[in-house]
């Protein structure tokens, strides 16, 4: 029995025999015949590269596939289309050439785990990895995107939005055409994707609850804007959901959201002038507050310059190097990337086999003290 790219390939090879498609006709889409003929994408991507390689169809890149102008015998063409075809070595079946990856950027505190274990996964099934860092920029996320989806060789995306990315046009065309991808990190409200990324809300309200049992009573959440960035307003859900039960009163919830100096790009002096000023203006204003939650780590050294030093109040946050020399520790969540990666990959492969797949998974997470282990 024919394989599913041989049925789609020899169904095209036998419309041109026929005459349904001559010289220069426009060939149905990837998308097009997977939905024809009930398959993924890379089904229908394969049978598309049969026909290239047998002579019948070129692939204009940008505007799709087309009949040659000059056909070969057609008599000297095996039905199916396979065995005798001038095949590159083909790889195994429903196993991506390359898969590509979607970053703002890594660093040792947090993404630099991530990417050194979806690259472990990718070498384990035999996948290249491919690499673009956003540098925190929507307009360079989308050109990303567009850019990989365009290479022939590119057969799957896993992408860690940019801060505040609600709806990326680029990603939603994609998603909306059935092209695999896999969000890291965080999840995108509305859009029907894979994601892969920490129950933020229960990691956020764990952390509050552990400085709550150290006796703080006065705690302040500490973040840029959360708006459309999934990550931290979960976060700070989870935090004011710690106070739920609380007495009110004994126990005060503060939050301090408009700091902007560790989004993407914005780290200048200025803006970390700006941050300072902000962190001791409210701190003089709420002087009962004995305990911060950071969003993440390089907010949390933020708080810790603005604090000074020595102080009472403890710091915690989200994350942080695994290195001394990198920076000091804090009571933290440490996010399990390493599993956040491996699941992501997994999940895209599964999507490539045509297999249907969760729109959200939740890996684990800990409350690691804020010494080195």
């Amino acid at each position: 029995m024919a394989l599913l790219y041989e049925q789609i390939s020899s169904h095209v090879l036998d419309e041109i025999r026929r005459g349904v498609l001559g010289p220069g006709d426009r060939v149905a889409s990837e998308m097009e015949l997977a939905a024809q003929f009930e398959v993924s994408r890379i089904t229908s991507k394969r049978a598309l590269e049969v026909l290239r390689e047998a002579g019948l169809i070129e692939r204009i890149r940008g505007k799709g596939s087309f009949v040659v102008r000059r056909l070969p015998d057609l008599d000297r063409i095996s039905v199916p289309l396979k065995g005798r075809l001038p095949l590159r070595p083909a790889r195994p079946y429903g196993v991506p050439g390359s898969i590509a990856l979607v970053v703002p950027d890594v660093s040792e505190s947090y993404g630099l785990e991530l990417l050194c274990a979806i690259e472990e996964r990718c070498a384990e099934q035999g996948a290249n990895l491919i690499l673009r860092r956003t540098g925190g920029r929507q307009t360079d996320e989308e050109q990303a995107i567009e850019a990989l989806v365009a290479l022939d060789d590119v057969d799957g995306l896993i992408v860690f939005p940019v801060h505040g990315d609600f709806y990326n046009a680029s990603l939603l065309r994609q998603v909306l055409d059935g092209y695999p991808v896999v969000l890291v990190d965080r999840h995108l409200s509305g859009i029907p994707v894979s994601a892969v990324h920490t129950d933020n809300v229960a990691a956020s309200r764990a952390l509050t609850e552990r400085l709550l049992e150290l006796g703080h009573r006065h705690i302040a959440f500490v973040s840029p804007p959360p708006l459309n960035t999934s990550s931290i307003e979960d976060r700070l859900e989870g935090f004011r959901s710690a106070f739920a039960d609380r007495e009110p009163g004994s126990y005060q919830a503060y939050q301090l959201t408009d700091l902007r100096s560790t989004l993407p790009g914005s780290f200048t002096p200025e803006s970390v002038s700006s941050d300072l000023a902000l962190i001791r203006e409210f701190r003089a204003k709420v002087p009962e507050v004995t305990a911060y939650v950071a969003c993440e780590y390089n907010l949390a050294r933020i708080l810790d310059r603005a604090l000074g030093q020595p102080r009472d109040q403890v710091i915690s946050c989200f994350d942080s190097p695994g290195d001394p020399i990198a920076g000091p520790p804090y009571l933290h969540v440490r996010q399990n990337q390493r599993e956040m990666g491996r699941q992501a990959v997994d999940l895209l492969f599964a999507q490539l086999r045509g297999e249907s797949v969760p729109k959200l998974s939740i890996v684990p997470f800990e409350l690691i003290d804020a010494h080195y282990n």
